[in-house]
């Protein structure tokens, strides 16, 4: 059993959307609508405490896999993030992700806290802290403009040197 003290925030990231919890919380937890904003990807979340949590590539292959840790709709959904990588979770651990949302005035707040149960170096870090805000734009414009943001995006160099130098192959 996964203690959920254990996991300390690396990795804080809030937005401001002139949406509703409701829609945020389809966002985030609906595979068609997540195609729109997590660059193809489809998020597919049972909806229950213990429930699958899982993220497939656009053409179907299993990219994340997780599990659900709080159900809370339309306010708080905390999920195991692991990405299809073994090696990766073998030497690094699990990612718990937390989502957030709270009315602020016309607005939401989605706050996204990204942890982890160890201690990891800022170059590990560096793709989620590149990646997030990528993804969490790309959900506020599409709710705001029915458009997705066009990111090009690789992992960053320093993540994949300090991966190697771990010896933690790369794919």
């Amino acid at each position: 059993m996964m203690q959920l003290d254990q996991f300390k925030p690396a990795t804080v990231y809030t937005i401001y959307i002139a949406s509703t919890p409701e829609k945020i919380w389809e966002a985030l937890t609906s595979a068609e609508f997540s195609k729109n904003y997590f660059f193809g990807n489809s998020v597919e979340v049972e909806p229950k405490v213990g429930g699958a949590y899982i993220v497939r590539t656009p053409d179907g292959a299993l990219h994340i896999s997780g599990e659900v840790f709080e159900y809370d709709p339309p306010r708080r959904l905390t999920v195991t993030f692991n990405v299809n990588w073994p090696a990766l979770i073998e030497k690094l651990g699990p990612t718990l992700v937390t989502y957030e949302i709270e009315p602020a005035g016309d607005a939401v707040r989605l706050t996204m806290t990204e942890s982890h149960d160890r201690p990891l170096s800022d170059d590990i870090l560096c793709g989620g802290r590149q990646g997030w805000p990528a993804i969490l734009s790309s959900l506020k414009s599409v709710l705001e403009t029915g458009k997705p943001l066009a990111v090009k995006m690789a992992p960053p160099p320093r993540m994949l040197a300090a991966l190697k130098a771990m010896g933690i192959e790369t794919p």
